[in-house]
């Protein structure tokens, strides 16, 4: 059975997409799915960004932050229906309060509300930091979220709109797969011509 490894962070639509491939993935190929927090923060610290894209990358702490806590407290089996439950909200929903993502989310999962109190401090950052190098170190600086590695070789992406589901998203799984055997395999791309659709019928179902 492969293992998937997947970190993400809340705040990145594409990320979004990807998991939600990865759930389709799971209903129709055995694999095994781990779930891990990577920041956009870290990943921008010290960079010169656009006044808009700076705004972004200060608020998304706090969600990613509260997943390491509650992950640090309660296992890190709470990861996947905590981020379910503030992506649902930041990307289909279109939601920016970020607070109040948080403390709903919470409250959904059946987590305790005080985890949200992390949100503003430094008190899980080696954690959050930690976990986001273990990503960097299978696929480098110079990508974004998602990071997909399967049996240990990660890669960037695959970044997709709409997620494809049913025989379609394990036809994808397979190919990636395949790739991930070859040792010199580095990357394909192509320029972006579409943004995130949320309201493909496999996000319908997730």
């Amino acid at each position: 059975m492969p293992v998937v490894d997947f970190w993400f962070d809340p705040a990145c639509p594409w990320a979004w997409m990807t998991s939600r491939w990865i759930d389709e993935v799971t209903r129709v190929r055995d694999v095994e799915v781990r779930w891990h927090v990577m920041s956009l923060s870290v990943l921008n610290e010290g960079r010169d960004l656009p006044d808009e894209y700076r705004r972004l990358m200060d608020e998304s702490w706090g969600p990613v932050r509260v997943l390491v806590a509650a992950a640090r407290d309660h296992g890190d089996e709470v990861l996947k229906p905590l981020y379910d439950a503030m992506g649902t909200r930041r990307h289909p929903q279109g939601r920016r309060d970020v607070a109040a993502i948080v403390a709903e989310s919470l409250a959904e999962v059946g987590l305790p509300a005080g985890l949200a109190d992390v949100a503003g401090t430094d008190e899980v950052d080696d954690l959050l930091r930690a976990s986001h190098a273990r990503a960097m170190d299978l696929v480098g600086d110079e990508v974004g979220t998602p990071v997909v590695a399967i049996d240990g070789v990660g890669f960037f992406g695959p970044v997709i709109t709409p997620a494809p589901h049913g025989e379609d998203a394990g036809r994808l799984f397979d190919g990636l797969a395949l790739v991930t055997g070859v040792p010199g395999f580095y990357e394909l791309k192509r320029t972006r011509t579409q943004g995130p659709v949320f309201d493909h019928p496999a996000l319908q179902q997730a």
